[in-house]
């Protein structure tokens, strides 16, 4: 993982990430890996946001920063991606949360391992998660939240889920998640990263 290429994002130096991006692609280095360093840097500005450290501003341009990053390792990996749909998805961040970086790299490689992804955005409330399973079919739903206010509207949007009687599979990721927080909310599973995220859609593709 480029610890140079951490560096860049957590100062905000756009042009260097962009530059070392190009870089390392060119180097032979592995998307996944830059992928990494991304997540990497995006929880060092989480952090720094929860201690008061870094303000609305910086999330907004890192997170610009990473959908740039995106577009360039896109074509790279579509080589790879499955051309036959696995499954739907339908993914957000919850409501009272603004990131979108961890979220857009599990939107990412899910689309990338052959999944069909509605992705919400971020700041969704459970109402509009229901919707969206309703809409669109999807067996399987993922939450997002970087910071600790997450996790109440994750518990909220799992008991509306179930509250409506949608048999869809539900999994947390992002921040600070771990078993215990799983628990708290009532999801299926966490997801620890991206490939985490991508291998248990694929398990739970293959039981619906």
């Amino acid at each position: 993982m480029s610890q140079e290429l951490i560096d860049a994002i957590t100062d905000m130096r756009e042009e260097d990430v962009m530059r070392l991006t190009n870089e390392l692609l060119d180097g032979g280095a592995s998307p996944l890996d830059i992928l990494n360093a991304c997540k990497a840097a995006m929880e060092v500005i989480g952090q720094r946001f929860e201690t008061g450290e870094a303000f609305i501003p910086e999330l907004i341009l890192a997170g610009e920063m990473m959908t740039a990053v995106s577009d360039i390792l896109r074509p790279r990996m579509a080589e790879e991606a499955a051309s036959e749909k696995l499954g739907k998805i339908v993914l957000g961040t919850v409501e009272g949360d603004i990131h979108d970086i961890a979220k857009d790299i599990v939107v990412f490689m899910l689309d990338l391992n052959g999944f069909e992804v509605t992705d919400l955005g971020v700041d969704v409330p459970a109402a509009k998660f229901v919707e969206a399973v309703q809409e669109t079919g999807a067996t399987i739903v993922g939450l997002s939240g970087f910071l600790t206010l997450a996790y109440d509207p994750m518990k909220e949007t799992v008991a509306a889920l179930r509250d409506n009687g949608l048999n869809v599979k539900i999994m947390i990721g992002g921040g600070q998640i771990d078993e215990q927080i799983r628990e708290y909310t009532g999801a299926d599973a966490y997801g620890r990263d991206a490939m985490a995220a991508v291998a248990l859609a694929k398990e739970w593709a293959k039981e619906s």
